[in-house]
């Protein structure tokens, strides 16, 4: 019998949230039933997630986007209010990593996004060393940005915001993923001939026409739907636990 402590164990070891400053608190966010038969994994606890895991008689959630981030002023009301009660009703443990989920080198979001776009890296960038640099598989350069924007859209399933930068070439490329559009400075000065990211701010279109590197932006949420379920389905199987990844449409 797997418990929430060895999931909480396990998640902690394989993650290592202590050497991460973070937004808000990583683990065991909220505590359910002490057994765990059965974990989903989702992208962030949304209310749709929480009533998806209640259906799938689901003991515990992994997310990305936990409940709770700094600055919140810790009343228990409305949206929150409702998360809370479904997960407490139905005696759900919530697990949420955040940077750390984003960090992990292989089966963290930048990693697993990497492998999905076909990169893969040599060297990390940014603050807290959350951003990855590399090259395509094989060592095949893009002809530009419009051609890497083509192949994020065919392996993401979604277009892609582009900022062309110069017109050259791209063998270098930066990615990290989620709303992290202030690493792009960080991944000029590391060398890239692109940035891959979730998001795009007013000002990243300047800097990447100035710059000569472009910026392209494929969406928060399917930039990042690719860590959780690596992390809790490695974990489930080390503990002989089920898994499944649920996934909550979002646009963004």
């Amino acid at each position: 019998m797997a418990t929430a402590r060895d999931f909480l164990r396990a998640f902690d070891a394989l993650l290592q949230p202590e050497r991460f400053k973070d937004y808000g608190p990583n683990g065991l966010q909220v505590e359910g039933r002490d057994e765990v038969r059965r974990i989903v994994s989702g992208v962030t606890a949304s209310r749709a997630l929480i009533e998806a895991a209640i259906e799938d008689q689901a003991d515990a959630i992994f997310v990305h986007h936990g409940l709770f981030w700094r600055g919140h002023d810790g009343r228990v009301t409305g949206w929150l209010k409702h998360r809370l009660a479904l997960l407490l009703k139905h005696d759900i443990n919530l697990f949420a990593y955040h940077l750390p989920l984003d960090a992990h080198e292989e089966l963290g979001n930048n990693a697993q996004f990497g492998r999905r776009l076909e990169l893969e890296a040599s060297a990390r960038f940014g603050d807290q060393d959350l951003g990855f640099l590399g090259r395509r598989r094989g060592a095949v350069s893009f002809s530009g940005a419009q051609e890497l924007a083509s192949h994020l859209e065919r392996c993401l399933g979604r277009p892609a915001t582009w900022i062309e930068g110069a017109p050259r070439p791209i063998r270098h490329i930066g990615w990290c993923t989620g709303g992290a559009q202030g690493y792009f400075e960080a991944a000029i000065a590391a060398g890239a001939d692109a940035f891959v990211t979730g998001e795009i701010s007013e000002p990243q279109a300047h800097l990447a026409r100035e710059c000569g590197v472009a910026f392209l932006a494929c969406g928060h949420h399917a930039s990042e739907r690719y860590g959780a379920p690596a992390v809790a389905g490695h974990v489930a199987a080390q503990l002989g636990v089920e898994h499944r990844f649920i996934e909550i449409d979002n646009p963004a």
